[in-house]
């Protein structure tokens, strides 16, 4: 048996607070259903696409006289997609409420993600067994995976799986994607009869998976703890040492809610929106100029030291990179790219490039460094496309803003000195223990989900709200998954999918952080976040985020 780690120990008897709502007993919660809803956008098509799931209502748990009909539920859970802190207490969640309900009822865990239900791969879950993972991070409970369930012959192996097995329901724990899989499979099962429910669970440390009934996907705040907490030692040490530029790289492939979220714990000298650099159609030159601006400014003052955070995805924004991108995907498409790969080196692979890039894609490859250059050419996605979370964007832009502090040197316009060091922070913070308001939420959401599948809904996603305020003041429900979807171009079709939520440039969060960024960018404003806290105050323990808190006005 592993060793236990005295956290670890005691992590397993943290007792997580509930919605006052759940904490009434199985026989005291009733639902209160709400207006019926409409898609986010294209409802005709959303409603074409789900004619036996669209439309639902939205519902709330509250005290009064459980009205659902007592049966022995058998009900299959599975994680879908990238680790989050908190999914174990989704699965502990489900697996309480369902034996508070009936000792009968039986909680089955497929294997590594939708592939496990595909296999007939399981286990069945024991007290003994559910009692090693409770309040720990990682997915090792059952393991996670990226199958998609999205055509009509997985549909039928999941709905042969679960007859075999009696299973009634099915809890999907996953992202935008694996919830969007859910609806889609609900969908099925509701269209043929199958007498199975689907019940989906937000999971996302990216932050994009909300909206106005979803103000926080699990595992975005103990995530964004974790990164805050390292960017914050940082901080320390480049206030110390006083002779490094630190690029940091977080999270967020799509959406920038990481990287604000960091900004706004530990007011770096820099922090680069996505979404701003999208709506400003900003380039290459102007971001790097924006950053050299600080380094300069900071620099003639002798203070040769900052930190800038860069979301992942951020090159993806820049109009001219995307560009390039979109050129190079289709320079090396189909047999183009055996023709690429076979040549010896890099002076002929260049040639080779220069010839295929337009004029304008191609001033713009000749300023990248060659090491990044090299990685726009390397392995390539599923669908031929640049794997864009390869491309280092920390050096990318450290380079260019030394290139444009040598410039100004010779100029006479800079006068301090630059050296810079680089990190990425991704896994660090996606198995980590989760935090109290992660252990909370997520054994919330689970036990909330066995209420959706107690009272015979399909199709919803375990919804918990309210959650700026202390836990004894959440309010438990669900929403129709088809609620949050809109139509989408994916490979070529029109795919239905749940829209993900980038960070809005009106909304509050950006707004203090807009107000405050230029003087974080010429000061050393920087705040020291600390470790995650499990115990203390609750004003320490179970803070909320600072997105979360300036969302709400708080």
């Amino acid at each position: 048996m592993n060793k236990l780690s005295p956290l670890q120990k005691v992590r397993y008897t943290y007792v997580p607070k509930l919605p006052k709502m759940l904490r009434n007993g199985i026989l005291e919660i009733s639902v209160k259903e709400g207006e019926e809803t409409t898609s986010v956008r294209d409802q005709l098509k959303i409603k074409e696409l789900f004619p036996n799931t669209y439309g639902k209502k939205e519902i709330v748990f509250e005290k009064g006289n459980n009205t659902s009909t007592p049966k022995k539920q058998i009900v299959g859970v599975i994680l879908s997609g990238g680790q989050a802190p908190g999914g174990h207490n989704v699965v502990s969640g489900l697996y309480d409420a369902l034996k508070a309900t009936n000792k009968e009822n039986e909680l089955y865990g497929f294997k590594n993600g939708p592939s496990g239900l595909i296999n007939d791969d399981f286990i069945i879950f024991t007290d003994e067994y559910i009692d090693q993972f409770r309040n720990t991070g990682g997915f090792d409970i059952i393991g996670s995976g990226r199958t998609k369930l999205e055509s009509v012959e997985q549909f039928a192996l999941v709905e042969k799986v679960c007859h075999k097995h009696g299973i009634t329901a099915l809890v999907i724990i996953g992202g935008d994607d694996s919830n969007t899989n859910a609806a889609v499979l609900a969908e099925y099962f509701a269209a043929n009869n199958s007498n199975i429910q689907v019940i989906g669970c937000p999971k996302t440390i990216d932050g994009d998976l909300k909206n106005e009934d979803i103000e926080c996907s699990f595992g975005f705040d103990t995530a964004t703890k974790t990164y805050s907490e390292l960017i914050g030692n940082i901080q320390r040490d480049a206030n110390s040492a006083k002779k490094y530029w630190h690029f940091i790289k977080v999270m967020g492939r799509s959406a920038s809610h990481v990287a604000l979220e960091c900004a706004l714990k530990c007011q770096p000298n820099i922090c680069l929106i996505s979404e701003e650099v999208a709506a400003k159609k900003m380039s290459l030159s102007q971001i790097a100029n924006y950053i050299a601006d600080s380094v300069e400014y900071r620099g003639n003052k002798g203070m040769n030291f900052g930190v800038a955070i860069i979301p992942e995805g951020v090159v993806e924004f820049v109009p001219e990179f995307s560009s390039l991108i979109h050129e190079i995907n289709e320079l090396l498409a189909g047999s183009k790219a055996d023709s690429f790969n076979a040549l010896a080196n890099w002076k002929e692979k260049y040639n080779f490039i220069e010839k295929g890039l337009s004029k304008e894609s191609m001033e713009v490859f000749k300023i990248l460094p060659e090491s990044i250059q090299q990685q726009l050419f390397l392995e390539r996605d599923p669908h031929g496309n640049v794997q864009v979370s390869l491309i280092e964007s920390e050096k990318l832009f450290s380079s260019i803003v030394k290139d444009i502090l040598e410039t100004r040197k010779a100029n006479g316009t800079y006068k301090g000195k630059f050296n810079a060091l680089h990190h990425f922070f991704g896994y660090e913070g996606r198995c980590a223990f989760p935090s109290n308001f992660d252990a909370d939420y997520c054994y919330s959401l689970g036990y909330n989900a066995f209420m959706l599948i107690q009272y015979g809904y399909n199709g919803y996603l375990s919804k918990v709200s309210n959650l700026s305020k202390p836990a004894d003041e959440w309010i438990a429900g669900g929403m129709p998954i088809t609620k949050m979807m809109n139509i989408e171009r994916r490979h070529g079709e029109d795919k239905p999918v749940i829209k993900k939520a980038l960070v809005e440039l009106e909304g509050k969060p950006f707004k203090y952080f807009e107000a405050h960024r230029d003087v974080w960018s010429k000061e050393t404003a920087y705040t020291y976040p600390g470790a995650v806290q499990y115990y203390g105050p609750s004003e320490i323990c179970d803070i909320t985020t600072e997105t979360l808190a300036l969302e709400k006005g708080e």
